[in-house]
Protein backbone atom coordinates (compact mmCIF):
# COMPACT_ATOMS: atom_id res chain seq x y z
CA UNK A 1 0.00 0.00 0.00
CA UNK A 2 2.78 2.26 0.82
CA UNK A 3 5.76 0.25 -0.93
CA UNK A 4 6.20 3.15 -4.08
CA UNK A 5 5.89 6.37 -1.36
CA UNK A 6 8.40 3.90 0.94
CA UNK A 7 10.77 3.87 -2.04
CA UNK A 8 10.59 7.00 -3.29
CA UNK A 9 11.27 8.26 0.62
CA UNK A 10 14.65 6.02 0.56
CA UNK A 11 15.96 7.83 -2.88
CA UNK A 12 15.83 11.03 -0.86
CA UNK A 13 16.50 10.66 2.73
CA UNK A 14 20.12 10.67 3.42
CA UNK A 15 21.43 6.90 4.82
CA UNK A 16 21.93 6.19 8.63
CA UNK A 17 23.25 3.70 10.73
CA UNK A 18 20.57 0.71 10.68
CA UNK A 19 21.28 -0.38 14.58
CA UNK A 20 22.60 1.22 17.36
CA UNK A 21 26.34 0.13 17.31
CA UNK A 22 27.25 1.09 20.88
CA UNK A 23 26.09 -0.27 24.00
CA UNK A 24 25.40 2.38 26.77
CA UNK A 25 22.72 4.75 28.15
CA UNK A 26 19.25 2.96 28.21
CA UNK A 27 20.62 0.21 26.01
CA UNK A 28 23.25 -0.73 28.70
CA UNK A 29 20.50 -0.98 31.63
CA UNK A 30 18.12 -3.09 29.24
CA UNK A 31 21.14 -5.42 28.59
CA UNK A 32 22.04 -5.87 32.14
CA UNK A 33 18.68 -5.85 33.35
CA UNK A 34 17.81 -8.71 30.35
CA UNK A 35 14.56 -7.16 30.06
CA UNK A 36 12.94 -3.76 28.73
CA UNK A 37 10.65 -1.52 30.69
CA UNK A 38 7.47 0.03 28.76
CA UNK A 39 5.13 2.24 30.24
CA UNK A 40 1.45 1.99 29.14
CA UNK A 41 -2.10 3.96 29.60
CA UNK A 42 -5.18 1.90 30.15
CA UNK A 43 -7.47 4.83 28.98
CA UNK A 44 -6.01 5.72 25.96
CA UNK A 45 -7.94 3.27 23.21
CA UNK A 46 -7.22 2.08 20.46
CA UNK A 47 -3.47 2.69 21.16
CA UNK A 48 -2.85 1.93 24.73
CA UNK A 49 -5.76 0.33 26.76
CA UNK A 50 -5.70 -3.39 28.90
CA UNK A 51 -7.73 -6.51 27.27
CA UNK A 52 -9.41 -7.52 29.97
CA UNK A 53 -9.72 -11.23 28.28
CA UNK A 54 -5.84 -11.70 28.45
CA UNK A 55 -5.21 -8.59 30.85
CA UNK A 56 -2.31 -7.13 29.59
CA UNK A 57 -1.56 -4.16 27.55
CA UNK A 58 -3.02 -3.58 24.04
CA UNK A 59 -3.13 -1.34 21.07
CA UNK A 60 -2.10 -0.06 18.25
CA UNK A 61 1.23 1.41 20.34
CA UNK A 62 1.19 -1.17 22.22
CA UNK A 63 1.83 -3.39 19.01
CA UNK A 64 4.31 -1.22 18.04
CA UNK A 65 6.21 -1.07 21.25
CA UNK A 66 6.36 -4.83 21.22
CA UNK A 67 7.78 -4.90 17.81
CA UNK A 68 10.76 -2.65 18.47
CA UNK A 69 11.35 -4.14 22.19
CA UNK A 70 11.81 -7.86 19.87
CA UNK A 71 14.06 -5.57 17.22
CA UNK A 72 15.71 -3.94 20.47
CA UNK A 73 16.78 -7.77 22.03
CA UNK A 74 17.72 -9.02 18.75
CA UNK A 75 20.05 -5.80 18.63
CA UNK A 76 21.96 -6.21 21.74
CA UNK A 77 21.84 -10.18 21.45
CA UNK A 78 18.92 -11.31 23.68
CA UNK A 79 16.20 -12.96 21.53
CA UNK A 80 12.95 -12.55 22.71
CA UNK A 81 13.82 -9.62 25.66
CA UNK A 82 11.06 -9.99 27.90
CA UNK A 83 8.79 -6.70 28.80
CA UNK A 84 8.06 -5.04 31.83
CA UNK A 85 4.89 -3.31 31.68
CA UNK A 86 4.48 -0.05 33.59
CA UNK A 87 1.21 1.40 34.38
CA UNK A 88 0.97 5.59 33.47
CA UNK A 89 -1.46 8.05 33.59
CA UNK A 90 -1.84 11.30 31.15
CA UNK A 91 -0.59 12.82 34.15
CA UNK A 92 2.59 10.94 34.57
CA UNK A 93 3.98 9.49 31.55
CA UNK A 94 6.44 11.51 30.79
CA UNK A 95 8.06 11.33 34.34
CA UNK A 96 7.87 7.62 34.08
CA UNK A 97 10.51 7.82 31.26
CA UNK A 98 12.46 10.92 32.56
CA UNK A 99 13.34 9.62 36.38
CA UNK A 100 14.22 5.50 34.78
CA UNK A 101 10.95 3.80 36.34
CA UNK A 102 10.40 2.99 32.34
CA UNK A 103 12.35 2.89 29.44
CA UNK A 104 9.84 4.05 26.85
CA UNK A 105 6.06 5.22 26.94
CA UNK A 106 3.60 3.78 24.04
CA UNK A 107 0.35 5.71 23.94
CA UNK A 108 -0.86 8.46 22.46
CA UNK A 109 1.41 11.16 23.67
CA UNK A 110 2.30 13.91 21.17
CA UNK A 111 5.45 15.58 20.13
CA UNK A 112 6.41 19.36 21.49
CA UNK A 113 9.11 21.59 21.53
CA UNK A 114 8.34 21.81 25.54
CA UNK A 115 8.25 18.35 26.25
CA UNK A 116 11.45 18.14 24.42
CA UNK A 117 13.13 19.54 27.50
CA UNK A 118 12.44 16.63 29.68
CA UNK A 119 12.56 13.75 27.11
CA UNK A 120 13.17 12.75 23.75
CA UNK A 121 11.17 11.21 21.02
CA UNK A 122 10.86 8.26 18.35
CA UNK A 123 9.84 9.11 14.93
CA UNK A 124 6.16 9.63 14.35
CA UNK A 125 3.93 6.91 14.52
CA UNK A 126 0.59 8.26 14.22
CA UNK A 127 -0.96 11.77 13.25
CA UNK A 128 -4.07 12.59 14.84
CA UNK A 129 -5.93 16.39 15.73
CA UNK A 130 -7.80 17.99 18.90
CA UNK A 131 -11.35 17.61 17.94
CA UNK A 132 -14.81 18.02 19.72
CA UNK A 133 -17.62 15.81 20.82
CA UNK A 134 -20.87 17.52 21.35
CA UNK A 135 -24.46 15.79 21.32
CA UNK A 136 -25.98 15.48 18.06
CA UNK A 137 -28.65 17.47 18.74
CA UNK A 138 -26.45 20.38 19.97
CA UNK A 139 -26.59 23.85 18.26
CA UNK A 140 -23.11 23.87 18.34
CA UNK A 141 -22.51 23.05 15.09
CA UNK A 142 -19.02 25.13 15.03
CA UNK A 143 -16.27 26.84 16.55
CA UNK A 144 -18.31 30.08 17.36
CA UNK A 145 -20.57 28.09 18.74
CA UNK A 146 -18.78 27.53 21.83
CA UNK A 147 -19.65 31.39 22.99
CA UNK A 148 -21.06 31.13 26.27
CA UNK A 149 -20.96 27.42 26.40
CA UNK A 150 -18.89 24.94 28.88
CA UNK A 151 -16.37 22.94 27.35
CA UNK A 152 -14.61 20.46 28.71
CA UNK A 153 -10.57 19.48 29.03
CA UNK A 154 -8.03 17.07 30.57
CA UNK A 155 -4.99 19.42 31.93
CA UNK A 156 -2.13 19.09 31.32
CA UNK A 157 -2.53 17.66 28.03
CA UNK A 158 -1.75 19.21 24.34
CA UNK A 159 -5.64 19.68 23.72
CA UNK A 160 -6.18 21.92 26.21
CA UNK A 161 -3.48 24.25 25.01
CA UNK A 162 -4.51 23.78 21.69
CA UNK A 163 -8.30 24.99 23.10
CA UNK A 164 -7.23 27.72 24.98
CA UNK A 165 -4.73 28.97 21.69
CA UNK A 166 -8.38 28.59 19.88
CA UNK A 167 -10.93 30.36 22.10
CA UNK A 168 -8.07 33.09 22.45
CA UNK A 169 -7.57 33.20 18.61
CA UNK A 170 -11.41 33.18 18.42
CA UNK A 171 -12.44 35.85 21.10
CA UNK A 172 -14.82 33.26 21.84
CA UNK A 173 -15.64 33.34 25.30
CA UNK A 174 -16.62 30.40 26.94
CA UNK A 175 -15.76 27.97 30.39
CA UNK A 176 -12.94 25.63 30.28
CA UNK A 177 -13.91 22.63 32.70
CA UNK A 178 -11.14 20.71 33.70
CA UNK A 179 -11.79 16.83 33.51
CA UNK A 180 -10.08 13.87 35.23
CA UNK A 181 -10.20 11.32 32.47
CA UNK A 182 -12.25 10.74 28.88
CA UNK A 183 -14.62 8.57 30.40
CA UNK A 184 -15.62 11.80 32.82
CA UNK A 185 -16.21 13.71 29.83
CA UNK A 186 -18.60 10.99 27.97
CA UNK A 187 -20.47 11.43 31.66
CA UNK A 188 -20.60 15.20 31.19
CA UNK A 189 -21.53 15.48 27.84
CA UNK A 190 -24.42 12.75 27.95
CA UNK A 191 -25.33 14.16 31.46
CA UNK A 192 -25.70 17.58 29.83
CA UNK A 193 -23.10 19.14 32.39
CA UNK A 194 -20.47 20.46 29.53
CA UNK A 195 -21.47 21.73 26.18
CA UNK A 196 -18.82 19.63 24.33
CA UNK A 197 -15.50 18.13 25.25
CA UNK A 198 -12.20 18.55 23.31
CA UNK A 199 -9.76 15.46 22.85
CA UNK A 200 -7.71 13.64 20.24
CA UNK A 201 -10.05 12.70 17.38
CA UNK A 202 -8.99 9.09 17.53
CA UNK A 203 -9.63 8.61 21.25
CA UNK A 204 -13.08 10.44 21.02
CA UNK A 205 -14.18 7.65 18.47
CA UNK A 206 -13.07 5.28 20.70
CA UNK A 207 -15.46 6.32 23.15
CA UNK A 208 -18.48 5.62 20.87
CA UNK A 209 -18.80 1.98 22.60
CA UNK A 210 -19.18 3.51 25.93
CA UNK A 211 -21.94 5.96 25.26
CA UNK A 212 -25.26 4.93 26.44
CA UNK A 213 -26.62 5.99 22.96
CA UNK A 214 -23.84 6.06 20.25
CA UNK A 215 -25.99 8.12 17.52
CA UNK A 216 -26.67 10.86 20.12
CA UNK A 217 -23.10 11.84 19.98
CA UNK A 218 -21.09 13.74 17.28
CA UNK A 219 -17.67 14.70 16.32
CA UNK A 220 -17.64 18.68 14.55
CA UNK A 221 -15.93 18.54 11.60
CA UNK A 222 -13.16 21.34 12.51
CA UNK A 223 -9.70 20.83 13.83
CA UNK A 224 -7.93 22.40 16.74
CA UNK A 225 -4.61 21.20 16.03
CA UNK A 226 -2.49 18.37 14.61
CA UNK A 227 -1.16 15.90 16.98
CA UNK A 228 2.13 14.32 16.13
CA UNK A 229 2.06 10.84 18.29
CA UNK A 230 5.66 9.43 19.13
CA UNK A 231 6.80 6.84 21.24
CA UNK A 232 8.26 8.96 24.67
CA UNK A 233 11.99 8.40 25.13
CA UNK A 234 14.85 9.35 27.32
CA UNK A 235 16.07 12.73 26.70
CA UNK A 236 20.26 12.63 25.55
CA UNK A 237 20.43 8.94 24.85
CA UNK A 238 21.13 8.65 21.17
CA UNK A 239 22.19 5.02 20.74
CA UNK A 240 18.54 4.33 22.37
CA UNK A 241 16.91 6.69 20.20
CA UNK A 242 18.42 4.97 17.21
CA UNK A 243 18.16 1.58 18.16
CA UNK A 244 14.00 2.56 18.46
CA UNK A 245 14.04 4.67 15.31
CA UNK A 246 15.98 1.57 13.35
CA UNK A 247 13.26 -0.92 14.52
CA UNK A 248 10.47 1.60 13.43
CA UNK A 249 12.15 2.07 9.81
CA UNK A 250 12.21 -1.88 9.31
CA UNK A 251 8.30 -2.20 10.15
CA UNK A 252 7.46 0.74 7.69
CA UNK A 253 9.73 -0.05 5.00
CA UNK A 254 8.47 -4.03 5.16
CA UNK A 255 4.89 -2.84 4.72
CA UNK A 256 4.05 -4.60 8.54
CA UNK A 257 2.47 -1.43 9.63
CA UNK A 258 -0.10 -1.61 6.94
CA UNK A 259 -1.51 -4.53 8.72
CA UNK A 260 -0.85 -3.32 12.42
CA UNK A 261 -2.94 -0.30 11.38
CA UNK A 262 -5.47 -2.26 9.62
CA UNK A 263 -6.19 -3.91 12.67
CA UNK A 264 -6.72 -1.33 14.94
CA UNK A 265 -7.99 1.21 12.64
CA UNK A 266 -9.36 -0.62 9.72
CA UNK A 267 -12.87 0.49 9.90
CA UNK A 268 -12.00 4.29 9.95
CA UNK A 269 -10.90 3.53 6.12
CA UNK A 270 -7.77 4.27 4.35
CA UNK A 271 -5.06 6.24 6.46
CA UNK A 272 -5.04 9.66 5.43
CA UNK A 273 -2.07 11.69 4.17
CA UNK A 274 -0.36 13.26 7.10
CA UNK A 275 -0.76 9.27 8.54
CA UNK A 276 1.47 8.04 5.07
CA UNK A 277 3.25 11.04 5.63
CA UNK A 278 4.94 9.39 8.72
CA UNK A 279 5.42 6.71 7.56
CA UNK A 280 7.07 7.49 4.40
CA UNK A 281 9.29 9.72 6.48
CA UNK A 282 9.80 7.00 9.50
CA UNK A 283 10.93 4.49 6.87
CA UNK A 284 14.62 5.57 7.20
CA UNK A 285 16.89 3.72 4.66
CA UNK A 286 19.82 1.62 5.90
Amino acid sequence: MFRSAVLLAALLCVPVLAGAQTVDGRLKKIKDAKSIAIAYRSDAAPFSFVDEAKKEPAGYSIELCRKVAAAIGKQIGIEGLPVNWVPVTVQNRMEAVEKGQADMECGSTTVTLSRMKNVSFSSFIFVDGTGLLVKADSPVRQLTDLSGRKVGVIPGTTNEKALNDVLGKGFIKATVVPLKNRDEGLAQIEAGQIDAFASDKVLLLALSPKAKNPKALALLTEDLSYEPYAITLPRNDDSFRLAVNAALAEIYRSGAITEIFNRWFGSMGKPGLMIQAAYVLGAIPE
